[in-house]
């Protein structure tokens, strides 16, 4: 994908090089193992150890208490992050796309934060980490992201490229696409009431359209970048999109496939979907609830 000619994103939260506040400081974790060690042999050191990690969880992290004040709260950034380059460039072309496409749907593109960080951080949903890989949080409307997902991408799931990193976090700038929509609030309503009724299957039903919807609108994204594509980026896209199918993962992990617990959708849908947006360019032709 060429884009040596295109800005930089702004928005974007770098939460990588952080060794206090919200990120967890292992040096603070060092020093505390003693302390910790220590309260969890009575029940009252339980009781600390729980507020402490209540407290993590709204954001403050225990751990910069224990942090000497000589160490700076940054680590120094690295002269070359041309992988953290080309991803905020990415997300400036999601910008202009969803800026000039929204108004003619009577909507102004308000642009997510995206939020880049190592190993875990603290997001309006709740903890995330690493393992979770990639999601979008429509609490506080921020893209979380750990590049270092896209090193699985291509080792665990065997889809490498640019062109499929693109793919993964224009897929999550759908998610906040559908959140401007109203969207996920209605699906969220509509869940909430399934739930109630203990119809799980019909609440992951949602969740799967949710899904496929952000891959279709991932692929209206690629329409309108047809003319910054080099040979193979559609077919790195492609792939990536049928790699990361619940079918698949879930062969992968089990040997096996359980349809009733699947939560984005087989590797087929989601190839469709991305499709029929790339083809169309028409966020109208991603109605995934019908």
């Amino acid at each position: 994908m060429r884009l040596d000619d295109e800005r930089e994103s702004r928005n974007v939260e770098d939460r990588r090089f952080e060794t206090g506040g919200r990120g967890m400081s292992m040096q603070g974790l060092y020093l505390m193992w003693p302390l910790i060690r220590m309260l969890l042999q009575t029940k009252f050191g339980w009781a600390i150890l729980a507020i402490g990690a209540g407290a993590y969880l709204l954001g403050f992290n225990p751990f910069a208490l224990f942090q000497p004040q000589s160490v700076p709260t940054h680590v120094q950034r690295p002269a070359n992050d041309t992988q953290a380059v080309f991803i905020k460039k990415v997300l400036a072309t999601t910008e202009d796309v969803w800026s000039s496409i929204l108004p003619d749907y009577g909507l102004r593109y308000h642009p997510p934060i995206l939020v880049l960080f190592r190993g875990a951080t603290q997001s309006g949903c709740g903890f995330a980490s690493a393992q979770t890989g990639p999601f979008y949080c429509p609490r506080d409307q921020k893209i979380y992201l750990d590049l270092g997902f896209f090193d699985q991408l291509a080792s665990r799931f065997h889809a490498p490229g640019d062109f499929a990193q693109a793919y993964v976090l224009a897929h999550e700038v759908g998610h906040h696409v559908q959140n401007i929509m109203g969207i996920l609030e209605k699906v969220h309503a509509l869940q909430q009431e399934a739930l109630r009724r203990g119809d799980k299957k019909r609440a992951n039903h949602l969740q799967i359209s949710v899904e496929l919807q952000a891959d279709c609108l991932a692929g209206v994204w690629g329409h309108f970048t047809k003319s910054r594509l080099e040979p193979g980026d559609v077919e790195e896209a492609m792939n990536a999109a049928s790699r990361i199918g619940d079918d698949t993962l879930q062969k992968q992990a089990q040997g096996y496939v359980v349809p009733d617990s699947f939560t984005h959708g087989t590797s087929k849908q989601r190839l469709q979907w991305f499709m029929k947006g790339f083809k169309s360019g028409d966020p109208r032709a991603c109605n995934t609830f019908n």
